[in-house]
């Protein structure tokens, strides 16, 4: 099913959207842990942003601070994953994740139309998952995961 936004979210004043500028894992890890994710290796955090697809992050442009961050790994036929969605704690955590939310999935609706999307995100991005048209929790599956 294709992904068409409702309405098109705006970034408060002074915030912006990049995806060329990849983050240092220092600011990715302290973004995640806020968010209520995991930390990560520094050099495992910074593979697997090389080895993705594409990022989206939210940055301000007075403060050089990380607001939010979601990476994209496909192989651009059947399945796009969305790994690492964290925003920043506050009162535009909920407008940070669908906004990022937004952009990943209009860029998935085009360059990779017809994928099934998958996302590893924590509790505080539920409200905006289900907002942008997620369904949580089918058939009380949560999380599958293999580790070697």
């Amino acid at each position: 099913m294709q992904y068409f936004s409702q309405k098109k979210l705006i970034l408060p004043e002074g915030y912006f959207i990049n995806s060329s500028q990849v983050p240092t894992a220092k600011d990715l890890n302290r973004l995640l842990v806020n968010s209520g994710c995991e930390s990560f290796p520094t050099q495992k955090i910074s593979l697997a942003i090389k080895n993705s697809n594409f990022f989206f992050t939210i940055q301000n442009e007075s403060k050089n601070k990380l607001y939010g961050f979601v990476r994209v790994t496909s192989d651009r036929g059947l399945n796009a994953n969305l790994w690492n969605l964290c925003a920043e704690k506050g009162n535009n955590q909920n407008l940070f994740y669908s906004i990022l939310l937004q952009v990943t999935l209009e860029k998935i609706n085009r360059e990779m139309p017809g994928c099934s999307i998958s996302v590893q995100a924590p509790v505080t991005s539920f409200k905006s998952l289900e907002e942008s048209g997620f369904i949580l929790d089918p058939n009380g599956i949560r999380v599958m995961s293999f580790k070697l």
